[in-house]
Parts: C-alpha cells; structure tokens; sequence
C-alpha cells in the first residue's frame, strides 16, 4: 500500500511547522481549495497557474502544493475568466491545494531564502543562539558573504549560471562585494532595511522604478535575479521535507517564468 497522509494532518503539519500565525500576509497560507481526503501524491511548484494544475491532473496528483496561491488581498473576488477555468479545474479533480507565501520565504531552513543561499553557497550571518541575522518587515531579509571575495559584475555572472537567467544590476560592476543582503520574490521596496545594513549589495526577484534610483543615490548595488529564479526552491525543499516525514511522493514542476 502505498504511504499516505489525510489533508487534515498536512495542513496542520505543514501550517505548525512554516509557523503561519507568526505573519501578517497578503493571502490565506495553508489549505486554499479542500479535496479528496487522503494524499499519496502532491505535485508541488512556484504558482497555482493553469498550467501547473494541468500537470497535476495528468501525474493523478491528490494535492498541489505552491508558494503563489490564490485569493489575494485587493484582487477582484469575482470567480470568472482565467480564474473560473483554475476552479472549475481543480474542483472537478478533487485536488487540494495549499499554500504558502511569507511564511515559506522565512523558513530558517526550507525557505526560499535560505534555499537560494544554498544554491548561490553563500554563508549567512549566524547570531549567538544559531539563527541566521535578518532585517527588515518580518525580518525576511538575510544577511551574509558571498561564496568567495568578489565583484558586483563576478557576483552577477554566477548568479546567471546558477539560476539560469541574467539579471538585472545597478552599481559599478567592479566594486568589492564583502557583505550582502537578500530576500526572494518582490521585495525590491525592501531595499531601504538592506541599505541600513551596510551591505554592499542587495539581491531580490524583482525591480521597480525607485530601487534604480535608491541603489544609485546610496551606493549600494541592486541585483535583480529574477522572481521565479529565486523562488524554485524553497516549495522543492519543502516538498523533500513531506516526503522524508510522511513518505508521500511530491514532483516539483517547473513552469518556467521570465520575470
């Protein structure tokens, strides 16, 4: 028979162990849309987009697992359009899905910062008690070395090999990278808490207007690596995670997204 887990025990397992009450977030995290009962296979990935729900269906998933979820604050609650096909989908299969956002980029281990430290191998700063040193809103922001003694421009080339997509910098690509700071996803208006820092550079998913000019005016260097490039791998994590406690299968797939 093969392992098995109720929707019921996930929730609760994945929602004490990701720490939701702790956050004050822009959507529900935990179960968003109820399914069957029973879950012996999850397919978990980046956002809950027709295309990943496709690819659950066709590997008989009994559950998706994503940090991109639904219901958001301030979007439009009417059920129609791209959103109608995405219910209507995952209802008609029985599919659970869970969801979480902030309080998967804050894991000290499973979360898509300390994941993308792993990935680019740089060392966190780590406080007296043996957690990593944070700044800013809900302290998502990590601080730390990079990989080896550096430049902006040698940092931004590894962080295009390792991630597979070429990012976006501001400052002076010869200037030493000694300290740095970084959060996944949209936290570009973060930046002000990195600047306070002292770091030399600060990395996230995405860009706005203001950070061109905040990198520019402070002297800290901006990294844009990419929204989804920085958010692969925490819901991989998290998924190795359920299979090694419940022995439930997870697949991650990958729907590839450019920003």
């Amino acid at each position: 028979m093969k392992p098995q887990i109720s929707r019921q025990e996930l929730e609760h397992w994945l929602s004490s162990t990701l720490q939701i009450d702790r956050f004050k977030d822009y959507c529900p995290n935990g179960l968003q849309v109820e399914g069957r009962a029973e879950i012996r296979h999850i397919v978990t990935g980046v956002t809950a987009s027709q295309a990943l729900i496709e690819a659950a269906i066709a590997r008989q998933a009994d559950a998706i697992l994503v940090h991109h979820g639904w219901f958001w604050k301030n979007e439009d609650p009417c059920i129609r359009g791209p959103k109608h096909r995405r219910l209507s989908a995952i209802l008609a299969q029985d599919i659970n899905l869970y969801a979480y956002h902030l309080p998967l980029d804050a894991h000290p281990e499973w979360g898509n910062n300390a994941q993308l430290a792993r990935v680019m191998d740089w060392t966190p700063d780590i406080l007296p008690d043996g957690t990593p040193q944070r700044c800013g809103p809900d302290q998502l922001i990590w601080l730390g070395t990079p990989a080896w003694e550096c430049t902006i421009g040698e940092l931004s080339t590894d962080i295009a090999q390792r991630l597979g997509r070429k990012p976006i910098i501001v400052g002076e690509l010869d200037r030493p990278v000694r300290r740095l700071a970084w959060c996944t996803g949209a936290a570009q208006g973060m930046m002000d808490a990195a600047v306070a820092a002292g770091v030399d550079c600060y990395i996230s998913g995405e860009i706005s207007e203001p950070t061109v000019h905040l990198a520019r005016e402070t002297g800290c260097a901006y990294i844009g690596a990419g929204h989804h490039a920085t958010e692969r791998y925490g819901v991989q994590a998290l998924g190795a995670a359920i299979e090694a406690q419940f022995g439930v299968p997870c697949t991650f797939v990958d729907i590839d997204n450019p920003v």
